[in-house]
């Protein structure tokens, strides 16, 4: 999401980079004078939580889920990755690497730093790195993906550069899993859902995108997203229930997936017009070529969303707020635009929220664009919100009963939720990887 001319002079107002938490709670992006932090578990307020500008043209910064732990690369130090503690006001510890950093995930248990041609998996209580996957297939992008289900911290990445390979790999026990063969062509997304039990893929070719079993590696879904041309895929995201998968590209239209297992007879609870075609699809490919019969058999967008530009980089997620389901694009013209989706007949979905990403708090209230919710979300508006509504997802106890900077055993983890509001309870870690402290108290 780069703002900058493409003769490499001045800079328009843009997005250096955007990213969404682990729970789709909060909106981290980079700019050309540092990052911002914006809470996004409201419809009609963005509010700003945290602005940096210690760090010019910041092109990666990565928020662990609502906690105060915090990661920023700039363009100005691209091998350097600073991890600091926004809350308080201080860098945890900051590492280099042999090469430009392309790509920062972290759940609970890792963090993974991904260059060009190799990939470091550190232990995020105390930033010990416990593996490097050196010779890595050339990944120019830094494309990888990583669950945020500590329990099971699989990570992915591409297994070939000429054709759609994914290694499987599992963070906690350090060592592959399996390879699955997703696609003819190189990869151009992929991501994990909230259990980490799927895997969803899209190719350069950007017309088919695919579902997989984790971590057997078993096709699950395939959807097709377009026939007319290839585009460029640039965000794949689950719902936290897993039942859609939504993905964006350089075109004008988002798309959403349903994710439907029909019985063995093929009958739904209730009949549609749309299914019954799809019965007469299914019996009429088994007369037609294998190629067009299995074109006949991938599963079309249940919802989509037309935006007003085409071209702009941007980033999508699923989420929900304020009791029902979202769709949120944030896009590098440095606007986050939110719409209701309808979980029963899908459909165009609405737009009900503009925000701007740059400007104040008062100067983004004031651009804040809303329109008047229909069908679907008129009804469900009717249900009484006292306020913000997340997600409670259990894990372990952040201190895990242990003094800061004691690496937690892999096998403790307790049945509890975890709370990571407050910044006395994450980050545990103090110590940068020389073993000196970093408190200082300077503002990230």
């Amino acid at each position: 999401m780069e703002g900058e001319d493409a003769a490499g002079g001045a800079r328009r107002p843009g997005l250096g980079c955007a990213s969404f938490n682990q729970d789709s709670t909060s909106l981290a992006v980079g700019t050309k004078t540092g990052y911002r932090l914006f809470s996004v578990t409201t419809v009609d307020r963005l509010e700003c939580i945290h602005e940096s500008a210690e760090s010019p043209d910041v092109y990666i910064v990565e928020r662990l889920f609502s906690s105060s732990l915090v990661v920023v690369v700039s363009q100005a130090m691209p091998r350097r990755m600073n991890v600091y503690h926004f809350k308080k006001g201080t860098e945890i510890c900051n590492y280099s690497y042999s090469n430009t950093i392309l790509a920062v995930r972290l759940n609970r248990q890792r963090l993974i730093v991904c260059l060009e041609e190799s990939v470091y998996i550190h232990n995020i209580k105390d930033m010990k790195l416990l593996k490097t996957l050196l010779n890595t297939p050339p990944n120019p992008s830094g494309l990888c993906a990583l669950s945020i289900n500590h329990s099971n911290s699989y990570l992915a990445y591409p297994g070939s550069a000429t054709i759609g390979e994914i290694i499987i790999y599992d963070a906690n026990n350090l060592n592959t899993v399996t390879m699955i063969p997703a696609h003819d062509s190189p990869l151009a997304a992929i991501t994990f859902n909230a259990s980490g039990t799927k895997l969803a893929s899209a190719s350069e070719r950007g017309t088919v995108i695919r579902v997989f079993s984790i971590p057997e590696g078993l096709r699950l879904f395939e959807f097709r997203r377009g026939m007319k041309r290839y585009v460029n895929i640039s965000s794949l995201s689950f719902s936290p229930d897993a039942q859609f998968l939504c993905a964006s590209s350089n075109t004008e239209t988002v798309h959403i997936f349903k994710l439907e297992q029909h019985g063995p007879s093929g009958e739904e609870e209730t009949p549609t017009w749309s299914a019954y075609m799809g019965k007469m699809f299914t019996a009429a490919s088994s007369y037609l070529p294998a190629q067009v019969s299995g074109m006949m058999s991938q599963d079309r967008a249940f919802a989509t969303v037309r935006l007003h530009t085409a071209g702009q980089k941007n980033v999508c997620t699923l989420a929900t707020i304020q009791k029902l389901p979202r769709l949120l694009v944030a896009s590098s013209n440095g606007q986050l635009f939110i719409y209701n989706i309808d979980p029963q007949d899908g459909g165009e979905c609405t737009l009900v929220q503009t925000h701007r990403l740059f400007g104040s708090d008062e100067d983004r209230d004031e651009a804040g664009v809303s329109a008047a919710p229909q069908s679907y979300a008129a009804t469900a508006a009717t249900v009484p919100t006292s306020g913000p509504v997340s997600a409670t997802l259990t894990g372990y106890s952040e201190d895990g009963g242990v003094s800061k900077g004691e690496v937690i055993p892999e096998h403790e983890f307790a049945a509890g939720p975890v709370c990571l509001d407050d910044e006395t309870e994450f980050p545990p870690i103090n110590r940068c990887r020389d073993g000196s402290r970093r408190d200082k108290s300077r503002r990230p």
